[in-house]
């Protein structure tokens, strides 16, 4: 005996599969930047750009909006387009730090959606080789000896320095630089004695160039595992961030799911520029997403509150 669906089950069957049909750009992504051409950040995202590109041929424009550590980039993007085709990639403590240093950042984490994280910064705190020092030990003994020029390339670096100092019961000369390649340049220059660097500097440190004296990570480096993190030493925090890719507060959840998937796919394939380079700068891509990204972005809000409550 043959059995038949009503009318409107056979209408809702036939919905399902246009329902659940993948997000796909109605135009050219715009992928905002918020560092300077050349950074880390915007080598990771133009590498991911052009691989999407011939993998999926979605277009992309990249525009970088850099200055105060991803807070332009974030406030040109508050209450953006929620398509799915602006978004932008920059590091969490612009969203977990920058608004809690001061109000006048104009936004909160509140004002936008975490679509995916793409890379940690393996953060180190950097030393010559030729300096003579091989642990924090023997950078508290050089600092009660005399002066220790700490290079820093943003407020929260320097606050994890004045925690370190306060740890030490030394005193740091802190030297603003800009951006990773500025405390790289400083310490291969003689011009500081040590520093905080995100990345890049494995391979001078492979070289025998440098030293990263300890993690600022929540976990060792992979290019110095015998390096102890700074909670091993007993500052209770970690100082490291996360690459991410985001939007503006209300973006189509279908569409941050598509670019979400599309974006860890170039970067789980293993044989992809993206891949090959986050990996070899960075470590392995968290991608992290949903859920998981938010509690993490909340858990670094309440560290840095923490943090900001100590240092004031």
């Amino acid at each position: 005996m043959k059995r038949f669906l009503p009318l409107a089950c056979l209408a809702a069957v036939a919905f399902v599969p246009a329902a659940q049909a993948e997000w796909k750009p109605s135009g050219p992504i715009t992928l905002n930047i918020g560092f300077k051409a050349g950074g880390g950040t915007d080598t990771q995202a133009r590498l991911i750009g052009e691989a999407l590109a011939a993998k999926k041929g979605w277009k992309f424009i990249y525009k970088n909006v850099a200055g105060k550590g991803g807070s332009n980039l974030a406030r040109t993007l508050k209450g953006g387009p929620t398509d799915g085709l602006t978004i932008g990639m920059a590091v969490t403590q612009t969203f977990t730090y920058n608004p809690l240093l001061s109000k006048r950042t104009g936004y909160t984490a509140d004002d936008f959606d975490f679509i995916i994280s793409t890379a940690p910064t393996q953060m180190g705190v950097v030393v010559r080789s030729d300096s003579g020092m091989k642990t924090m030990d023997d950078l508290a003994k050089k600092a009660k000896a005399g002066t220790i020029k700490f290079a820093i390339m943003s407020p929260r670096l320097g606050d994890a320095a004045y925690l370190i100092q306060e740890k030490y019961g030394v005193k740091f000369n802190q030297i603003k630089v800009k951006g990773g390649r500025g405390v790289l340049n400083s310490l291969m220059a003689k011009d500081v004695d040590i520093g905080f660097i995100a990345g890049i500097q494995v391979k001078a440190v492979k070289a025998g160039d440098l030293v990263n004296l300890a993690s600022a990570e929540a976990g060792r480096l992979g290019m110095s595992p015998k390096a102890p993190t700074l909670r091993e030493l007993g500052i209770p925090y970690d100082f490291g961030a996360t690459f991410v890719v985001f939007a503006p507060k209300g973006t189509d959840k279908a569409a941050q799911d598509a670019l979400a998937k599309a974006f860890s796919e170039v970067l789980s394939d293993r044989s992809s520029k993206a891949s090959k380079f986050v990996n070899r700068a960075f470590g392995p891509p968290p991608l992290k997403t949903g859920k998981a990204l938010a509690d993490q972005v909340a858990k670094e809000i309440a560290d840095n509150t923490k943090i900001l409550a100590t240092i004031n």
